[in-house]
């Protein structure tokens, strides 16, 4: 006999998937919009990771 499906979401694409791509977008948007107020690369590297690395980081193990 099959088993009946999970209770989880039958998407193929994962919410943390999709958590993430949203602030990888935004963070792209944020290092343009930095690179018109300055030009210190390190400023651009820091809003790079802030945004689409460790934020996404910390919602998707909040939410697990």
């Amino acid at each position: 006999m099959s088993e009946p499906p999970s209770s989880r979401s039958t998407s193929f694409v994962s919410t943390e998937t999709k958590i993430t791509a949203v602030f990888i977008i935004l963070a792209l948007v944020s290092v343009f919009g930095s690179i018109t107020v300055t030009d210190n690369q390190w400023i651009h590297f820091a809003v790079l990771l802030g945004v689409g690395v460790i934020i996404p980081t910390l919602i998707n193990e909040w939410r697990n």
